[in-house]
Formats: C-alpha cells, sequence, structure tokens
C-alpha cells in the first residue's frame, strides 16, 4: 500500500484512540474514557494494529504493556491532538462541557503539603459539582515522571510546590506560604526566646532530629534541602515518610522537627501538642502550583478543573484552623 493510501486510512479519531489505548493500556479502560463501547474500541485497536504493523500492546503478566513501536508514536500523536484541539476546538470549548452531566474522569497528581484540607474540600466540591465524574488521586512522589505523565495525558493536572517549576508546562500560581518549623510543645526551641543571643541558632536547627517527606524526582533533595545545600548547610534528618498528614502527630511525641509551609502546620497547631517557631535558617516563600501540558490547555474540562482547583486553594485561606475538639484522625498508611 502506497503511503499516500495509508494516509487517506486514517482520521483524527483514529490518532485519539491511539493516544488512549496506550495511555490506558487497557482496551476497556480507553473505551470507558472515550465513552465508546469495548468492542468498538477493539476494532479500532485491529485498525491502528494493521495500520502500523505492529501489536501496540501485548500481554506483560496479568496486564497490558505498550510496544517500543506504541510509546514512539504517543509523542506524535498527542502533538496532532492538540494542534486539531488549537484549531477547532478553542471558540466553541467553553459549550463543549457541561459539568453537570459529564462523565469523565479527572486524573490529578498532588501531594497533601498545601493544606490537609485542600484534596478532600476539592473533591467534595468536585462531587457536588459535577455529580458523574470520576475523581482519581495519583501521589506525587518520585515513583510518578510528572512531565511524561501529563504529555501522555494520564494526569490532567498536578498540584504541588517547586523552588522552580518546569517551563515546558503551563502553570498557574495557587498561593505562596512562609517555612516555619513545627516542633512538640515540649521542645527546647518550643521555649528559646525568637529573638537574641539565646535564642534558636542555625546550628542548634541542623543537629535537631528532623522529620522529612521523600524527594520527589529520583536523585533529589527535596526544596527544603536543596535551599539548605545551596548555602553549604545540610540538616539531621532521621526520618522519612511519604505520608505528610502523619507527620505532625509524630513531632507532637517526640523532639522531632518539621520544616514546612505556615498554612500547613496551622491547620495542626489548635489540635496538638505542637506550636510553630521561626525557623533560624532564611527560606525564601514556599510557593504552590499547578501544572498542566498543552495536550490539555484548551480543553474545556481541564481549564474547568483548574478553575475549581484554584477557587478551593482561595476558600482555604479564608478558613480558621480547627480547634482541638475538632481535630483531623490521623490518616492510615493505605
Amino acid at each position: 500500500m502506497s503511503k499516500s493510501a495509508l494516509f487517506e486510512k486514517i482520521d483524527l479519531s483514529l490518532i485519539r484512540v491511539l493516544h488512549t489505548v496506550i495511555t490506558e493500556c487497557s482496551v476497556s479502560r480507553a473505551a470507558i474514557r472515550l465513552q465508546s463501547s469495548q468492542p468498538a474500541v477493539s476494532s479500532q485497536l485491529k485498525r491502528l494494529r494493521e495500520l502500523t504493523g505492529d501489536p501496540l500492546l501485548v500481554r506483560c503478566g496479568q496486564t497490558m504493556a505498550p510496544t517500543d513501536v506504541a510509546l514512539s508514536l504517543l509523542a506524535p500523536a498527542a502533538a496532532i491532538l492538540q494542534h486539531a484541539q488549537s484549531m477547532f476546538g478553542h471558540t466553541s470549548s467553553v459549550r463543549e462541557f457541561d459539568p453537570a452531566t459529564s462523565t469523565l474522569t479527572f486524573r490529578l497528581a498532588a501531594t497533601d503539603y498545601l493544606d490537609p484540607f485542600f484534596l478532600p474540600e476539592l473533591t467534595l466540591r468536585l462531587r457536588r459539582l459535577a455529580p458523574h465524574v470520576r475523581v482519581e488521586v495519583v501521589q506525587l512522589s518520585a515513583d510518578l515522571d510528572y512531565r511524561r505523565s501529563l504529555a501522555r495525558g494520564e494526569v490532567d493536572l498536578v498540584v504541588g510546590n517547586w523552588l522552580e517549576p518546569s517551563d515546558e508546562l503551563h502553570l498557574g500560581r495557587l498561593l505562596s506560604d512562609e517555612v516555619v518549623c513545627l516542633v512538640s510543645e515540649d521542645h527546647p526551641a518550643a521555649r528559646l526566646p525568637k529573638e537574641g543571643k539565646r535564642a534558636w541558632s542555625v546550628d542548634q536547627y541542623l543537629a535537631c532530629e528532623h522529620v522529612a517527606p521523600p524527594a520527589l524526582h529520583p536523585g533529589a533533595l527535596g526544596i527544603i534541602d536543596e535551599h539548605l545545600a545551596a548555602q553549604g548547610l545540610r540538616r539531621n534528618i532521621v526520618v522519612r515518610n511519604p505520608h505528610f498528614a502523619q507527620l505532625p502527630y509524630m513531632v507532637a511525641g517526640s523532639l522531632l522537627v518539621l520544616t514546612t509551609g505556615r498554612r500547613f502546620c496551622e491547620r495542626y497547631a489548635q489540635q496538638l501538642n505542637v506550636k510553630i517557631v521561626r525557623c533560624p535558617v532564611a527560606f525564601p516563600p514556599m510557593n504552590y502550583y499547578q501544572l498542566w501540558h498543552d495536550l490539555t490547555h484548551h480543553s474545556a474540562a481541564s481549564r474547568w478543573l483548574r478553575e475549581q482547583v484554584r477557587d478551593v486553594v482561595r476558600g482555604l485561606q479564608t478558613v480558621r484552623p480547627p480547634t482541638r475538639a475538632q481535630a483531623l484522625p490521623v490518616r492510615s498508611a493505605s
């Protein structure tokens, strides 16, 4: 078959099926995401296999995995879909998404560093405004290549904090926060004056036993330790735990020090035996962003999701921290 004849057999819907099937690694999940039937997607996958001369998806244990050819087609397929959206979807996209009736699945990668109430409040808001959508929250960790996941359409949005966000992605700033320390009321730092010769020194801070989450990227130090390293400093981290909402409870019962944003700490300062103290090391503000790819930049659904994230964060900034009587329960590690 000539190249021109082969090209005539390809339409935009087939490109969309190709991209979705490869990113989902499942015909059934792709059918749900495409709002199509499994037999229809299977038939289109068969066409794609004939056109490419490659199986595209192969059995790998109990799951399916993309072939090298399939992976090489992802970026071109994403680019085609993005350009098509830019050409034809921008002016009418607002009318194409109705949250009240949509059955889309929103995939969000996030940490709970910003505020322990952020993800619960966002989920409740989405359930209220878009009762038929599905929400999948992926933990933003070193195991997730969020740039690649955004480019492949595996996640729609990433929420987190970075010293310098990736310049290859679109970003929206959510809030800036002061870096402080959270310590037990019994910690020596809680009893020291804020200023003067007897105040908590940099050397005392670094020598304390610290608790911290793992870095979000393989080989990285994390925002706090990157800043310290740039000044030739290093703190004594004795506990690393990826479940950030558990850390204040560890602090309350020990002499551990947690260094993070003031907003997060304030949620626990009135419910646990902990105290917020000034960090003796000068840190720049901790900035939180939402990041997204060109692939979803003009999508009405993704734009709506970004608006909900922005509005939830704004609302949280006006909410008073709970009292100890309203304390949050300890979150399980599951």
